[in-house]
């Protein structure tokens, strides 16, 4: 862990979470354990979240994707199809492989903890609500063919969720590869 006076105490308790259970497992860390990883007491972790399941719940909602989605959708999409849906895979692409670690944690242990799995769809529902509505704006514009969005929405998501969910960029067919060649194909699919 850096010494960066930048990050504040609460993230690095997350960050040494993160760490910690990637490594070891939910059950194999303790919270003494992460408290010392981060540089403060135990008693500071239980001061800032009051409990393992709690800091790893917050670091779930702190270093996944759906507030930077959202800023994407609010801010840098241009209404053309093509376009937005490669800066939108490329992006969903670069947050999921920072946070990889974070991801994989909520896939081993979501049914470990009580809620935890419930908490973890939060952000990829968020995801697809987000995606109809860009998917259903864009067929009022004309945009779009007359498909249900909400599937489309998903189907989008699923795809590239499972590129790096078997963390794909191996061999000949890169990330950057596939991402150019399935927005091309969906785009060819979508557009009237």
């Amino acid at each position: 862990m850096s010494e960066d006076s930048s990050i504040s105490n609460s993230d690095k308790l997350l960050l040494a979470a993160i760490d910690l259970i990637a490594s070891k497992g939910y059950k194999g860390v303790t919270t003494q354990e992460i408290a010392a990883a981060a540089g403060f007491s135990e008693k500071t972790l239980f001061r800032h979240f009051g409990s393992k399941q709690n800091l790893l719940e917050a670091a779930f909602d702190r270093f996944h994707y759906a507030e930077e989605m959202t800023r994407l959708f609010d801010e840098k999409l241009i209404w053309d199809l093509q376009a937005d849906l490669l800066l939108i895979s490329r992006t969903y692409h670069e947050i999921m492989n920072r946070n990889r670690k974070m991801i994989m944690i909520s896939v081993k242990e979501a049914d470990n903890l009580p809620g935890f799995s419930e908490r973890t769809l939060k952000h990829p529902r968020q995801f697809i609500s987000i995606l109809t509505n860009y998917f259903t704006v864009m067929a009022g514009k004309g945009k779009l063919t007359d498909v249900n969005p909400e599937i489309q929405a998903y189907s989008f998501i699923s795809m590239n969720y499972g590129v790096f969910a078997n963390n794909l960029d191996i061999g000949t067919i890169s990330i950057e590869t596939f991402i150019k060649e399935s927005v091309q194909t969906f785009t060819r699919g979508l557009t009237p």
